[in-house]
């Protein structure tokens, strides 16, 4: 069966010197009857070859299996009440819990499930009051991610008739009454000039049953369009700290005296390349900031004397990655990252270390989440075999304790994690982690999925992964690479896979390859890459610039036309991550590497499937579409490209498991049939 026939209408311009023609730009529109018309026939192309794959029904009970766990994660904690969410076997979305500390009794705050039958409708993000009573929260519907904030009084059991739209990953803080609200929301329509409603966000002032139109805006106006923003308001109510992101590499923080009225805003960190994070305890506004320090250090600032000269540096760098601290109990306590793994410390307020807190194996802790009076914090932890799960860390003594644990289905055999270091091109030292059932003796030709991401300053860090799990039961071997762009060794990690040295990001994961075909894991003919988001960027451009290393090639949610991404949805945001290709020098190293542009008719392209959604409000549908088109043109007989683009789901974030599961099953099963796993 062949793929639907795509019209050829070229259009042909000349971008700073250079001829672009682009054959598929009628597919951009992603509301038209045609391009609709289009994508119908191609899902049901692809539903046609994936459908009658022997390999999907046992990958769709194995994945059954495999996602019946229960996940714990995002405690909070209020007094003796602890606040957590939890997916049980069987259920689409995480509900709220409320657990009583000192009872050891629950209920149910929140549960997305009971507000859509199919679990369409996600809990986007959620913040308490001070004393606990009442909970700002964001439902979305669909996958858009487009939160509407709601307000529940826990302590009445009821909703407040306020709702604010456009609340996208709203950042709220709440006054140390209770009374109102400093939040983040997006403009309305008629707002901004049209096309820039994804931008402008601004923080606003709600105070509890008042018109929410009427919210003035607090901090915003006059600043940089793209700018991102989190609001804090300090435990004792006395500060409201605001921090705003360019990118994923600078920031800067305002801060302002609750106490009186017209206060002025203080600067901390203005115009320095660097990113800091803040936090007001008392009278000194701690900093984890990489200036001057690529590893991250801690320091205090008084905000009467906030030069950078005047900072006093209570954790000095390291070898090991600064991620996040919390004060409590009269403690700093602080996450660590080293060789792409997490640890955990506890200094004196002053930052004399006090010792190491053991976690339970090699894998990922979150920020622990306290009061600064309390004895207690609690954080999330998982591992490759370890589903997310919540522990209590007394800080006095530094003792950990489950306080409630993540369950496995049961079914899964054993597997192995081994992490190794292999040289990239430029011979650059790059941990990776493989997985592979117990008991595996590589013999040259494993069937082997290569993944990866970076960029954005995200590390790939060890975390449960339910969706490997029936890989690894077939006999397959998994690998993660931490390339460059994301966390692992600091910021000089991240800036060496951003912008003109994104190409290193794309070098590092063919090494990647290169290692597990010389160790004797795999060969070409059985290796697989996969990637989303950014990693779809990731494996387009290893499958255009490297053609035959790779059997078959799982794109998900991908940027693939570099020299258009910025024009669509939040694209804008990402250019201090990628360039623009606006700017003449930027356009070159964008369209030295960009998928789209790099496939040429003929080639002996692997098989690949792009799988995205209609609802994507981050990285837009046209990116796989158009790419689909271009690779079924130009592809070997023999090599099928499949669109998948699912309706009613988004870039990934709130989808249903019910609704990942089959997805799962579509992107394995295809992997399995191109890389020879038979069930």
């Amino acid at each position: 069966m062949q793929p639907p026939p795509t019209a050829v209408r070229p259009v042909t311009e000349v971008l700073h010197g250079t001829t672009i023609v682009d054959h598929y730009r009628w597919l951009e529109d992603g509301s038209s009857e045609e391009t609709l018309a289009w994508t119908d026939k191609q899902n049901a192309y692809t539903r046609s070859v994936l459908g009658s794959l022997p390999q999907r029904p046992w990958f769709l009970r194995r994945l059954e299996l495999a996602f019946a766990h229960t996940t714990l994660g995002s405690p909070q904690v209020r007094g003796d009440l602890l606040f957590f969410l939890r997916r049980l076997p069987g259920q689409n979305q995480a509900q709220l819990i409320l657990r009583n500390l000192q009872t050891g009794s629950e209920r149910v705050v929140l549960d997305p499930n009971a507000a859509d039958a199919e679990g369409l409708v996600a809990l986007d993000w959620w913040f308490l009051s001070a004393g606990g009573r009442y909970l700002a929260y964001g439902y979305s519907r669909d996958g858009d991610e487009w939160s509407t904030l709601h307000v529940l009084d826990l302590e009445q059991g009821m909703h407040l008739p306020e709702k604010i739209a456009r609340a996208r990953y709203s950042s709220v803080a709440w006054k140390k009454d209770g009374l109102g609200f400093y939040y983040t929301r997006y403009p309305y329509p008629g707002e901004v000039p049209a096309g820039e409603e994804n931008y402008h966000n601004r923080v606003r002032y709600h105070v509890l049953g008042t018109d929410p139109a009427t919210d003035p805006v607090v901090f915003g106006e006059g600043r940089p369009m793209r700018e991102m923003r989190q609001v804090q308001v300090s435990d004792d109510g006395r500060y409201l700290l605001i921090t705003c992101y360019e990118g994923w590499r600078r920031s800067e923080l305002f801060l302002r005296s609750e106490e009186a009225a017209g206060a002025p805003w203080v600067a901390v960190a203005e115009g320095l390349d660097a990113l800091s994070h803040g936090e007001m305890v008392g009278d000194a506004l701690y900093l984890l900031t990489n200036y001057r320090a690529p590893t991250y250090r801690l320091v205090a600032v008084d905000p009467l004397r906030p030069g950078t000269e005047e900072w006093k540096e209570l954790i000095p760098a390291s070898d090991r990655i600064l991620e996040s601290f919390a004060v409590v109990g009269g403690k700093l306590v602080v996450t660590a990252m080293q060789d792409a793994s997490s640890r955990l410390f506890l200094h004196q307020m002053d930052g004399t270390l006090t010792g190491e807190v053991p976690l339970p194996e090699l894998g990922t802790s979150y920020r622990v989440q306290g009061e600064s009076g309390g004895l207690v914090g609690f954080f999330t932890f998982t591992s490759f075999s370890r589903p997310p799960s919540i522990y209590c860390l007394e800080v006095a003594t530094g003792r950990v304790v489950p306080e409630t644990m993540g369950e496995t289905s049961g079914d899964g055999e054993t597997f192995v994690v081994r992490q190794v270091f292999y040289s990239s091109r430029d011979g650059t030292r790059v941990p990776m982690f493989i997985l592979h059932p117990a008991g595996l003796v590589p013999d040259g030709c494993r069937p082997t999925v290569l993944t990866g991401y970076g960029g954005f300053n995200i590390a790939r860090t060890p975390e449960f992964r339910a969706a490997v799990l029936p890989w690894l039961q077939a006999g397959g071997v998994y690998a993660i690479a931490n390339l460059r762009g994301g966390s692992e060794y600091g910021e000089d990690w991240h800036r060496a896979g951003m912008l003109q040295n994104k190409q290193n990001v794309f070098d590092d994961f063919l090494a990647a390859a290169d290692y597990l075909v010389e160790a004797g894991y795999t060969c070409p003919q059985r290796l697989g890459i996969a990637g989303g988001s950014n990693g779809g960027l990731l494996v387009g451009a290893a499958l255009t610039q490297r053609p035959g290393g790779f059997r078959a090639v799982a794109c998900g949610v991908p940027l693939l036309d570099m020299i258009r991404y910025h024009r669509f949805l939040i694209g804008a945001l990402w250019i201090p991550e990628y360039g623009s290709p606006d700017d003449p020098e930027q356009f070159q190293w964008l369209h030295a590497y960009s998928p789209y542009h790099r496939v040429v008719r003929g080639e002996a392209y692997p098989a690949v499937l792009l799988h995205t959604a209609a609802a994507d409000s981050r990285v837009d549908p046209m990116h796989a579409r158009k790419m689909a088109a271009l690779l079924q043109a130009a592809s070997w007989p023999g090599r099928p490209v499949l669109l998948r683009l699912e309706s009613q789901a988004g870039h990934g974030a709130g989808k249903p498991v019910t609704r990942v599961i089959q997805e799962q099953a579509d992107v394995w099963s295809f992997l399995a049939w191109q890389l020879g796993v038979e069930v």
